[in-house]
Order: structure tokens, then sequence, then C-alpha cells
């Protein structure tokens, strides 16, 4: 692999968004768009040979987050992984406190203001449809819950707790191991996604004490539209989608399989950049991005996010005067994200960030640029230079759209 890019393409630095496929991991998955087509619940050569290949990328998944085979559902996104543990695990103990004539099923969620967009449409339905009752928590100035107001939130009927792990805008990362403390004393299920931190640090299920986490292929350098979900054994989860009995029949449907596989190479691709100090490379990466940025445009340069407890290659910013969305448009040399959006002609804010209690005029300035596997120090150097020429110069209008995923 000689880069993410080429010469004449942007510098890269939207890598929370997506990753671009590694080679090696696009390789291991050919055979299975060609010459291996099999269907995995078949019972002759052709199927068993693509029921090894998933056995074997089960296998792969699980050892990079610490978990067992057994405990890895292979999905088609992370939406859908944190769907099928949120929606899942409130069905699944609904059904059970029914079964039992005990009265109400347990039915009351804890999340928080900064969740990733899947986690809180997937309470809000709980809450539209089933008359799940969602409590929502606030975060910090840096963008972390208090495992206080996860403790003093859970009453009797408190069946799930779900903090991501990571978040995708500031990389601020949650205090997951003090949380499944508070959980695992009350007997609550707790639920993390962690899509944007496996792969860029080590994330162990049992060190972190979660029941549940979603991993996604396309932050990884695998293909979009795969994902995983961790399931400790003994969870019960309610199924999405019905019909066979794939994946432990919680997920119905013909299995992916050259996309597992892909997930598969991409989990030991990253299991071995982690033992070869990939979180310290990205570190010194994003480091030295700021460090520059502050070089250039002298106090005018603002973290978003916690300043230690954070992704190693996420730094989101603001930049006093240099509304991001126009920023971004005078800088064709650099993909990056803005913290807001347009929409029929209007900026609005991000939603972490006026979470996080930022004043809607300077969550506006806010730029999230994230490193990965073959960003350079060169790219870096480069992209603060030319972010800085153009925040020092009256800004064009924005010409569009800037989500961050």
């Amino acid at each position: 692999m000689t880069g993410s890019r080429s010469d004449d393409r942007p510098i890269y630095l939207d890598h929370n968004a997506t990753t671009p496929v590694d080679p090696r991991v696009f390789k291991a998955m050919a055979p299975y768009l060609t010459s291996e087509w099999g269907n995995p619940s078949s019972n002759h050569a052709y199927g068993l040979r693509a029921r090894a290949a998933l056995d074997d990328a089960r296998v792969r998944v699980a050892a990079l987050i610490g978990a067992r085979p057994s405990e890895i559902v292979f999905t088609g996104s992370g939406s859908e992984a944190d769907a099928l543990a949120i929606r899942g695990a409130v069905l699944a103990a609904r059904a059970a406190g029914a079964a039992r004539t005990a009265g109400a099923a347990r039915q009351h969620v804890i999340t928080q203001a900064t969740e990733h967009p899947a986690v809180l449409a997937a309470c809000r339905e709980l809450e539209a449809l089933h008359g799940v009752v969602v409590t929502v928590l606030p975060v910090d100035g840096a963008g972390r819950v208090d495992p206080d107001a996860v403790a003093a939130s859970i009453t009797p009927e408190t069946v799930l707790v779900t903090i991501m792990h990571a978040n995708n805008e500031t990389g601020t990362i949650q205090p997951i191991r003090e949380i499944s403390a508070i959980t695992r004393a009350h007997a609550v299920l707790l639920h993390t996604d962690a899509a944007q931190s496996v792969g860029k640090v080590t994330v162990d299920v049992h060190d972190l004490g979660v029941d549940l986490l979603t991993v996604v292929g396309h932050k990884m350098c695998a293909p979009k539209g795969v994902a995983a979900l961790f399931v400790r054994d003994g969870v019960a989860l309610h199924p999405l989608i019905g019909g066979g009995g794939q994946e432990h029949g919680l997920r119905a449907g013909t299995e992916n399989v050259a996309y597992a596989v892909g997930l598969g190479r991409a989990a030991d691709l990253a299991a071995h950049a982690l033992a070869d100090g990939e979180t310290a490379r990205l570190t010194a990466l994003r480091d030295h991005l700021e460090e520059r940025l502050h070089e250039l445009l002298p106090g005018r340069v603002h973290l978003n996010g916690h300043r230690t407890e954070r992704l190693p290659n996420t730094l989101n910013v603001r930049i006093d005067g240099a509304p991001a969305l126009a920023l971004l448009a005078g800088v064709a040399s650099v993909a990056a994200s803005a913290g807001s959006a347009c929409h029929s002609g209007e900026d609005r804010p991000s939603p972490v960030l006026t979470a996080m209690g930022i004043p809607e005029r300077e969550a506006l300035t806010a730029l999230r640029l994230s490193v990965g596997r073959w960003t350079t120090t060169a790219e870096v150097e480069q992209a603060a230079e030319d972010i800085a020429r153009a925040a020092r110069f009256p800004l064009p209008p924005p010409r569009g759209g800037g989500n961050v995923g």
C-alpha cells in the first residue's frame, strides 16, 4: 500500500467518517466474491467452505476485542448492531417479564446526550412505540458523562444503559469501566458503541465490563456494509429480523461471507498494528497537527473535547473567525468534516457540541480532523498550512452540507 490517496486528490483527514479499504482486506475478500460463492447454510462442499470462512472471521473479530467467537453476531452496519443491542435487550426483557406474569416488564433505558444518532434513534423508537422511559444524561464541557449520574438514574425498571466508548466528533472517551461497575452492581445490561475506538486503542470487553459492544467495519479499513455486535454469553436479545436461524438466531438472512471475511482480516490487521504501536503513532500525528495549527493561528485555535481522554487520531477544534463550512469550501486540498451542517441554506451547529455547552456561534467554527493508517507527517504539515492560510483571509460562503459520521 503506497497511501490512501493519489497526488491529485485532497489530503484525507476524515477517517472517523470512513476509512480506505486496506488492499490486504480486499485480497482476503476477493475469493468469496468470485470462486467461493457458497451459502454457509448449505451442507455440501461449497457451503462448508463458506461456513469455515465465516467461522474464521468470527474468531478473528472476537480475538481483537477479547471475546469468544460464539459471542460475535455479524450485522450489516453499526446502526443495525446498535439497534439490535438496544431494542433487542429491552424487548427481550419485556417478553421475559410477561412470561413470568410479574406485572409490567422492566422498561427503562439510560443513555447520554452526545450518543451517535443510531443509538438515540433506537431509544426514541422504544419510547414512541413501546412506552419505554428513556433518560438522556447530560455531559460536561469535555463531553463526558458522570458515572455518578448513571448510578443516580438507575431504577428497578432499568434494563439497559447505552453509553458510547468514544465520540465520533470529538473523540472523547467515556468512563466505561466505572460505569460497568455500577451496572453490574445493579444487574443492568451495558451496551457501548465502540465503532470509533476499535482498532485505534486497545478494546477488551472483559476489561471494560460491557455486555454488548458494537464494532464497525468501515471505521477500521474494512468495507462499508459490515459490522458486528458482541453479545456476552447469557445475554438475551429479541432479534430485529426474523426468519432463518443465522447468527445464533439473532439476525436472519444469508450471511455476507465476503464482507465478514473482510472484517475478520481487518481485525487481524488492527490487532497487529496496535501491537506495533499504532496508538502512539496516531497520537503523535494528531498532536503535531494541533501544534502546527496553534503556531500558525496563535490564540485562535480551541480544542473541543477532553484533553487526554480522547481518541489518538481525532482533533476537533474551533478556529476563531472561521466558520467551518466556509473554511472547508476554501481548502480544496483537505478533506475533513465540519462540526455543523447546512440545511436549506441555514448553518446549524453540531448537537454534540451544543450538548457540551459550546455556544452556537462558536460551534459553527468547529472542524474535525481525523488521521488514519496511511496519514503521513508531510500530509499533516501541508494540511495545517493550507487550513491556516484559508483561515487568515475572508472566507467565501459555504457550498453545502458538512455532516460528520
